[in-house]
């Protein structure tokens, strides 16, 4: 291998590497609760929209005439909850208990909710006593 070959090597490992970390920094600022408020609260309201997508399932609430986003967890935390496809529908009503965007936006992220009594924990290490 020539040295013109080892630097061509070099220099596309080192933007490897750069665009990975860069990659894995976006992907734990976007999973994490850092955006959220330590406080819970609590949104009830009926369900104008429910998206099961990754990466994250949402569900829109109209509280109050105001449309709220309830972030879920990661798609197979909220399946593992029992939270899956056709289980809710537009128009149920929601109580939802999470945490509020610290931002002050029209925002959480669940740890349970509840559509007409059954009950959904998506994070339970996170529910108060």
């Amino acid at each position: 291998m020539n040295m013109h070959s080892i630097r061509r090597r070099r220099v596309l490992c080192a933007g490897l590497a750069l665009a990975m970390t860069g990659l894995a920094g976006s992907a734990l600022a976007h999973h994490g609760w850092s955006w959220a408020e330590a406080g819970m609260i609590e949104l009830t309201g009926p369900i104008s929209s429910i998206t099961i997508a990754p990466p994250h399932p949402v569900i829109e609430v109209d509280a109050d005439g105001e449309i709220w986003t309830v972030e879920l967890g990661n798609p197979s935390a909220t399946q593992r909850a029992g939270f899956v496809e056709g289980v809710a529908e537009i128009g149920q009503e929601i109580v939802a208990l999470g945490n509020r965007d610290a931002d002050g936006a029209t925002r959480m992220k669940a740890v349970r909710i509840t559509i007409e009594g059954t009950v959904y924990d998506i994070y339970p290490e996170r529910i108060p006593s």
